[in-house]
């Protein structure tokens, strides 16, 4: 059995966590910054570094207490080495090599995005090879997982990650930050079919694009609000918007997933990245579970967490440390057009 005690300080999150054979949570605590940004928009960097030195140690501590363990069943420290804010990456990482350093255990960097990837490990018997969408605030990636540690890249963001366009449409709605949830639970009270919004076509089948989406949500919001006579047609044409607005967003993911799940042959899709809580694209792939396998983490390991880091360290620790390029790119010749 291996232990694993991980730190997650990438963005505006604190976590620490402690991890066994790479799919068993002992405990996990996070805490996150979402007040002191929501003033500002969007995340200081300089502010979200600070918040993190005066969090780590008590969640470090709770973490230690809830799952009554002592530094000697420990088996080795990890934490996310990047992607990331320099500033934010810099507490945990430092953290837990003094503490590696100190317990004589040895310190494992871990890529965030490859975390993401290892939250479908935590409390399921999933297995490679495997198809996932990783979706998130930052990034929108679809990987061909071959070997726990082995993830080839087919298709990718040319613009907005998915998760960001969210927030741009919050913040032109006026609903404050982070949009996602917001955007998210308006859509489940609107008409998804009440506007037809764009869908990218782009010229790699697999990649993705939603800055066309994010634009065509602003036009339409700026021409259907000068309709607007009262609160109540406001607040019903805002949950429109974001109905439309999600359901492009999703067929926009569900349909290049499942393009590439048939040309690739493969029965197993993950999504993994902080949009995998939305409760329109579960939904979507949930519809589809009599023709693929599909496995969606646990809601607490959506977002950023430790949790996710110690299984990465368990299953695919990084063998550089540049934390930055593990995934190696298909090449165009691999990459079916046709389909």
């Amino acid at each position: 059995m291996t232990l694993i005690l991980a730190f997650e300080t990438s963005c505006d999150d604190t976590a620490v966590a402690l991890v066994r054979n790479g799919r068993e949570v002992l405990a996990s605590n996070r805490m996150d910054q979402n007040t002191l940004h929501a003033k500002y928009g969007g995340i200081i960097p300089e502010e979200a570094a600070r918040q993190h030195l005066v969090a780590i140690n008590p969640l470090l501590q709770q973490t230690l207490d809830e799952a009554k363990v002592h530094i000697d069943q420990i088996d080795g420290v990890a934490a996310t080495l990047g992607p990331g804010l320099v500033g934010s990456l810099l507490v945990g990482v430092q953290v837990a090599k003094t503490l590696a350093f100190l317990w004589n255990k040895p310190f494992i960097a871990v890529n965030h995005l490859q975390a993401h990837i290892c939250s479908n490990y935590l409390g399921s018997e999933l297995h490679p090879p495997f198809l996932c969408l990783l979706v998130s605030g930052g990034h929108t990636q679809l990987m061909r997982v071959d070997e726990h540690h082995q993830a080839h890249l087919i298709g990718e963001t040319l613009d907005d990650a998915v998760g960001e366009a969210y927030d741009k449409l919050a913040r032109i709605l006026g609903l404050g930050f982070p949009g996602g949830p917001v955007v998210d639970r308006l859509a489940a009270q609107g008409n998804p079919k009440a506007y037809d919004l764009p869908i990218a076509v782009t010229k790699n089948p697999y990649d993705f694009s939603f800055s066309g989406l994010k634009t065509a949500a602003l036009r339409l919001f700026e021409k259907e609000s000068l309709q607007w006579q009262t609160d109540l047609e406001r607040e019903e044409g805002v949950k429109n918007i974001c109905a439309s607005f999600q359901d492009a967003a999703v067929r926009a993911l569900g349909k290049k997933v499942l393009r590439a799940a048939e040309a690739f042959e493969l029965k197993t899709i993950a999504v993994c990245g902080g949009v995998s809580a939305n409760r329109g694209l579960r939904h979507y792939f949930e519809q589809r579970q009599a023709q693929f396998n599909v496995y969606f983490p646990p809601m607490a390991y959506c977002t950023d967490n430790a949790a996710m880091v110690g299984s990465a360290a368990y299953f695919a620790p990084l063998s550089n440390n540049d934390g930055l390029e593990v995934f190696s790119r298909v090449a165009p010749s691999v990459v079916d057009s046709t389909k």
